[in-house]
């Protein structure tokens, strides 16, 4: 299956394997054609890359805008597979993106930027996101099925992402980790919604037991605000906070389970800008405030 004039896309392989938890909601339901007036897009949304291949897909994680009024998705670089437009800007609509659920609606943005990290000669590992421009007919919207992410989250003590400048803004710096640690991710995907500690955080990779299913990658992470309430029946497994990165992949850890923080995305996308402005799609990135 291809996209467009790309190459192969592809999902990250992961083991059958699911930790043990405690499954919180349900996968998110299908769309219908023209049931509102606008199409909204936003984090959790399952997006093609072809009409006539509906099962190879991947899952916005945050929507926003840029320093240059572009309305931007963000997901995992992952996704695509093509040495000839990775790591690079793509200013050609050649790769176009569809809402799974509804693809006769046209492309709702197209690919700017992807780093694949397992077709890097040098890995890269850090930088695995895609950037999206989404197409003036749709709107933005901060609320996904489940999550409503509320800005970007900002650790002033924090270690500086290793794709930061300096000095690192606050939204580049990693959440800590490990058993004198609380921070929690909230996640969201076809497993419905998951809680669970960062039990590691190894240069801004995440790792934790909230899980994630091939589909998945590059979907909707946020940060638990201690003292908020956490998603259960009894509010609709609603849950909001501030971005805090996107499903990578598995790994062979325990708890397997692994996330691109986003302030490696972010560092990275504000070095890339330094080196090239006005040019790199996604820089200066801020989640939308629209509901």
């Amino acid at each position: 299956m291809r996209a467009g004039q790309f190459g192969q896309t592809r999902y990250t392989r992961w083991f059958s394997t699911v930790v043990v938890g405690l499954l919180l909601g349900s996968t998110v339901g299908t769309g219908t054609a023209n049931a509102v007036p606008e199409k909204r897009v936003h984090n959790g949304m399952q997006f093609i890359f072809s009409p006539s291949a509906p099962d190879n897909f991947c899952t916005i994680g945050a929507v926003g805008t840029d320093d240059y009024s572009r309305e931007i998705a963000i997901s995992a670089g992952h996704c695509m597979s093509d040495p000839n437009y990775a790591d690079r800007e793509i200013h050609e609509d050649i790769a176009p993106v569809y809402h799974r659920q509804e693809p006769a609606f046209g492309p709702i943005g197209y690919i700017r930027y992807f780093k694949d990290p397992e077709g890097s000669a040098t890995g890269h590992l850090t930088k695995d996101y895609m950037i999206i421009e989404l197409v003036p007919e749709v709107t933005p919207s901060a609320q996904g099925p489940y999550l409503k992410q509320t800005g970007e989250v900002e650790v002033p003590d924090g270690t500086a992402s290793p794709n930061a400048l300096n000095p690192a803004l606050d939204s580049e710096r990693l959440l800590g980790a490990g058993w004198f640690n609380n921070n929690e991710l909230v996640v969201s995907g076809q497993l419905g919604v998951w809680y669970s500690r960062i039990t590691n955080n190894t240069d801004g990779i995440y790792r934790s037991g909230a899980p994630h299913w091939p589909g998945d990658s590059g979907g909707p992470t946020i940060w638990h605000v201690p003292g908020s309430a956490y998603p259960s029946e009894e509010n609709g497994f609603q849950a909001h906070g501030p971005w805090a990165g996107i499903t990578k992949g598995m790994g062979l850890q325990v708890p397997p389970f692994q996330y691109t923080s986003s302030a490696n995305i972010l560092a990275d996308l504000r070095a890339r800008d330094a080196a090239d402005p006005a040019d790199i799609y996604g820089a200066g990135f801020e989640v939308t405030h629209n509901p």
